[in-house]
């Protein structure tokens, strides 16, 4: 067992049914563990069939879940960016400072970043309040822009610092004969911000690149597109040092489906020979097309037997 898993993939293959599925096998094995929602299109609750809201939920016996909602985390992640500003500028662009962070609010990335701040707040919580985290994550492009950002923005940051300490050098040299300034600067907020923001980019990339800690299952079905995009993905996260364990591989027709489905099931099965050889390297596990949506605890639990494969 990893105590953080990663379950993507493509829209509509099936990852939160695999996640909730994950997470209800993991409980019943004693397992304190919290499933987290980070798709904009959140569907958790349903596959539970219990409300979930960005507030955690109790879903049962040593399971909870959550559902990170993008623009309350965007805008909790812009006030404390604002609070921090505002302690450390004049009181005359006080308004300025406000607005300028309105304006980083609207702009693409806010979202992205605000997430992975809840994203490290919850892997800071393994170990204490939980045993293991598992992700619901987002279409494929979204969740690897996600996960490559410790690596972009931590280089960012370290950037950013250098710059701060030549400016703070120049500084102390004004400052040789200025005490008020000389005590104002000994200590500078914006590196103690800026390395403490560092600090935990680094951590979620120490977490994220460890195999022993982190794991990424793709749910794709037997179908072109869908293993040409998780095969581009895998590729991305191998880059990144990002260890991707499993495959599943959802919606299997089985033989005994009938002659309305045996057209497609027979072209299901030229996909299925791709898939166990593009993928051979990793652990292969095939859920059978059912004959109704996954919702609720007693259909999850069946499929949570299935999954058991994964850690196996």
């Amino acid at each position: 067992m990893k105590r953080f898993t990663f379950f993507g993939g493509k829209g509509g293959t099936g990852k939160t049914s695999c996640a909730a599925a994950y997470s209800l096998f993991l409980a019943s094995k004693g397992v304190k563990t919290l499933v987290v929602s980070t798709d904009p299109a959140h569907s958790l609750a349903d596959a539970f069939d219990k409300p979930i809201g960005f507030q955690t939920a109790q879903l049962g016996d040593r399971l909870w879940g959550i559902e990170i909602d993008a623009e309350v985390e965007a805008r909790k992640y812009m006030k404390a960016v604002q609070d921090k500003m505002l302690d450390l500028v004049s009181a005359a662009i006080v308004d300025e400072i406000k607005r300028q962070i309105e304006i980083a609010y609207m702009s693409p990335g806010a979202e992205e970043a605000a997430i992975f701040d809840k994203f490290i707040e919850l892997m800071e919580s393994v170990g204490e309040t939980y045993d293991a985290i598992v992700f619901d994550t987002a279409p494929t492009g979204h969740t690897l822009r996600l996960l490559t950002l410790p690596e972009i923005l931590g280089a960012w940051i370290e950037h950013l610092i250098e710059k701060r300490k030549k400016a703070m050098d120049l500084m102390k040299l004004a400052a040789r004969y200025d005490k008020p300034l000389a005590e104002r600067i000994a200590n500078d907020p914006i590196i103690t911000t800026l390395s403490a923001r560092r600090d935990k980019f680094s951590l979620a990339r120490r977490i994220l690149t460890d195999p022993q800690e982190s794991i990424f299952h793709f749910v794709l079905n037997a179908e072109k597109l869908p293993i040409l995009e998780t095969a581009r993905a895998v590729e991305l996260l191998a880059r990144h040092g990002i260890a991707v364990g499993g495959i599943v591989v959802n919606k299997v027709i089985p033989p005994e489906a009938g002659p309305f489905l045996e057209k497609r099931r027979i072209s299901q099965e030229q996909y299925l020979r791709e898939i166990r050889t593009r993928f051979a390297s990793m652990k292969i596990v095939e859920l059978p097309l059912l004959d109704d949506d996954i919702q609720g605890m007693e259909q999850l639990g069946r499929l949570s037997l299935l999954m058991e494969d994964l850690d196996g």
